[in-house]
């Protein structure tokens, strides 16, 4: 309990003036009741408060509605500061609510989300002293000195130790000038903001079909409306610059653009570009951020001083002070679903987003989604097609090689004909990429004597050799250990044999084949971090690598003029299984790696190892047919039930105690709904029955599209109490399966 001073109060019956709503950016559900008090003066919603909870002091937001009045005697607390922050806008406390609400979470998760960083809204002191030329008379000089002024004179506006740096002198020499006031010091903020970008400056001249669709975007910005386009154009035809034309006519009145990416992968090669199109930076944001430049970037926003964002799907619930235009580029891409604590698409959130701001939202991708697809054909969204690539550059020719005929020796991987079109490649001064969905060395590492597999003891999964570390790795849960001497369950020794290819043993044999090639591996093991990631992009476009071996971390947005060969070494990879998305996804992103080839002068070709070249998937691919392929799955799906033509939520059942789990499960399929337009499927364990050291158990609720599928889960939910020992998570529109 708090003490009496910290803001506790009790008296007569308080009325609704004298009491407020605060969400915390906390797991909770509601928003406390709060006394106003004396110190805090008038609130509104909105308004970012400080308040006791706890035996701690928090941050929160003054949420909408107003507080019942409460008996006698009550207890609350007062409020106890308002914050000199920019206030949460309306429209953003409207998304927080409804976020909650569809996706079944406590509505303070999504609140955090907002604020990542509530303190950082509040504007710190300054942190910085710049130098400037001061009275050097009567200051006894030496050569470091008059180098330390000399450099002020050219350059004013430097840090200590920016100065020291230049000057090759220590700090102390620099501080000394200071106190003898040959300096003098401006207190500024820590991080200076980069200038505006420049809305006027020209971009590169378009085509004829690129115009159309430009001036369409550029038409939906300015009617301060909303709006979906869904921006569909093939690999190379340049929809970025298409939808620069939207992002200018939004500086131009003024207003707050976000651009969602969906890996921090692409940030830095689309801030390059960003910065070419309007000479001056956007704003990043993504989780590798430093503390210090985060914050800074979460105040800018918020006062609306941000006036480009360039940034993951976090990006989207940031607090915009106006935003007028969502850009959702790669719309199609699974990383924007947002798999853990609050489970959301931030494609579908950014919809949600424009249409409570009345704002627009651009789609764009080479390969749409079924579900963008299904809602152009309902006329929900608009549609700019750019079939061509830019400036007269042909897409790539695509060779399907059956890999049935090839016959290769054991443990070999590249077949001839991808050999010798590399070696031909190489020879003719250009690159090549050879593509592998799958990091490491190898997936799957067995005893030679008995067979015995090395498998994850938190996770249902097999444990992946990688070379580069030294040793094995869990892809799910992170667990590493060293590859064991003696095989546990019959103790050979020296009997553990890799089996199959990861990206590291595909660079192993292409190391072996092309022995005068520059080959870089790019994994998310490898280039981990936007910088590492921008240094291998450089050495591609600088040619210091002739074969880029890579996972789909390569396939995404990249534009490399001298690449003009890809060699995919398992085109049939993610096929198999259950999931209900496999082929879908399977084409974006053999699709997507296909178009990194011929970008620019040079014709490019592409090679797609198979085992079964007349699956539909592949079929489809070897004749360009994206008609001919989206028109059979969309006819598969509609003859299932499923999404787009239906709705589907995940009910995932966990614990450490598998017993306990089971129970729990079979007593939520009990209480499940049912009825007209609905069925729940299972439970059953799930694919990955066993991860992170907890059991799994999965229940899938299938339902036509018009049943209200968030309020079905509600009362389903509501109706059954499950052990504290077991974990419930809700995964409405679910992407992954496992």
């Amino acid at each position: 309990m708090l003490p009496a001073k910290a803001g506790w109060f009790a008296g007569t019956t308080l009325t609704p003036a004298d009491l407020i709503h605060v969400l915390l950016p906390l797991p909770l559900a509601e928003p406390f009741t709060y006394r106003v008090g004396d110190a805090a003066g008038p609130l509104a919603p909105g308004d970012i408060v400080e308040v006791p909870i706890g035996n701690r002091i928090s941050l929160g937001v003054v949420w909408d509605g107003t507080p019942a009045p409460l008996p006698e005697k009550a207890k609350l607390k007062d409020v106890i500061r308002r914050c000199d922050a920019p206030p949460i806008q309306p429209m953003l406390r409207k998304l927080v609510d409804w976020v909650a609400s569809y996706t079944l979470n406590p509505t303070g998760a999504v609140l955090k989300m907002c604020l990542p960083e509530p303190r950082a809204l509040v504007e710190p002191p300054p942190l910085r002293a710049v130098l400037r030329i001061g009275d050097a008379a009567g200051v006894k000089m030496s050569e470091q000195r008059e180098r330390v002024l000399e450099i002020v004179r050219e350059q004013p506006g430097m840090t200590v130790t920016e100065l020291a740096e230049a000057a090759a002198v220590s700090q102390a020499v620099v501080r000394k000038l200071v106190e003898l006031g040959a300096l003098q010091a401006d207190q500024v903020p820590a991080f200076r903001p980069p200038p505006p970008p420049d809305w006027q400056r020209a971009g590169r001249k378009l085509n004829t079909l690129q115009g159309e669709a430009a001036a369409a975007l550029r038409s939906a910005t300015e009617a301060r409306d909303f709006s979906v386009t869904l921006l569909e154009g093939v690999t190379g035809a340049g929809k970025t610059e298409v939808y620069y034309e939207a992002v200018a006519a939004a500086l131009q009145m003024g207003r707050q653009v976000l651009v969602l990416l969906p890996e921090i992968a692409l940030t830095q090669q689309s801030l390059d570009r960003f910065e070419q199109r309007f000479g001056a930076p956007a704003w990043a944001w993504h989780s590798e951020m430093a503390e210090g430049r985060r914050a800074a970037t979460l105040r800018a926003i918020s006062r609306g001083e941000a006036k480009v964002v360039i940034g993951a799907r976090s990006a989207l619930f940031l607090p915009y002070a106006d935003l007028g235009l969502v850009v959702v580029d790669e719309e199609h891409d699974g990383s924007y679903k947002q798999e853990e604590g609050v489970i959301y698409n931030a494609r579908d959130m950014a919809v949600v987003r424009a249409k409570l701001e009345g704002i627009p939202v651009v789609l764009a991708s080479a390969t749409p989604s079924l579900e963008s697809l299904h809602n152009v054909a309902r006329r929900r969204y608009a549609h700019a097609v750019l079939p061509e690539r830019h400036n007269a550059a042909s897409l790539p020719a695509i060779r399907i090689v059956d890999m049935r005929k090839e016959k290769l020796p054991s443990q070999r991987f590249i077949s001839a004909s991808l050999a010798a079109a590399m070696t031909q490649t190489i020879a003719a001064g250009e690159q090549g990429m050879l593509f592998l969905n799958r990091r490491g060395y190898a997936p799957l590492t067995l005893c030679g004597a008995c067979g015995h597999r090395l498998q994850c003891p938190n996770c249902a999964a097999w444990l992946v050799e990688h070379k580069r570390h030294g040793n094995l790795q869990c892809h799910h849960c992170g667990h590493q250990q060293r590859l064991p001497k003696h095989c546990p369950a019959c103790e050979a020794e020296d009997k553990f044999k890799a089996c199959g290819p990861g990206v590291e043993r595909l660079a192993e044999e292409a190391a072996m084949l092309f022995p005068d090639a520059r080959l870089a591996v790019m994994a998310s093991d490898t280039a981990n971090s936007p910088k590492q990631i921008s240094e291998m992009l450089e050495r591609m476009e600088r040619r210091e690598i002739d074969i880029l071996v890579g996972t789909q971390i390569v396939a995404k947005g990249h534009h490399f003029p001298l690449l003009t060969l890809v060699g995919v070494i398992d085109a049939d990879l993610g096929l198999a299984g259950g999931d209900p998305r496999a082929a879908e996804r399977t084409y974006q992103l053999l699709t997507q790696v296909a178009g990194r080839a011929g970008r620019a002068a040079h014709p490019g070709r592409v090679l797609l190892q198979s085992f079964d070249p007349s699956h539909p998937v592949i079929a489809a691919l070897s004749r360009y047919d994206t008609a001919g392929f989206l028109a059979a799955e969309m006819a598969e799906r509609q003859r299932a039930g499923m999404p787009p033509f239906g709705r589907l939520a995940a009910v995932i059942v966990s614990g450490a105690d598998q017993a306990e789990v089971e129970q729990a499960a079979r007593a939520l399929a009990r209480t499940a709904p049912r009825g007209a337009g609905l069925s729940v499927l299972g439970p059953a364990p799930a694919p990955l029955h066993y991860l992170r050291g907890r059991f799994r158990e999965r229940l899938l609720l299938k339902a036509e599209r018009e049943i209200d599928v968030p309020a079905a889960l509600r009362e389903w939910m509501a109706k059954t109490k499950l052990p504290s020992g077991v974990k419930r998570t809700v995964d409405i529109d679910p992407y992954s399966f496992l």
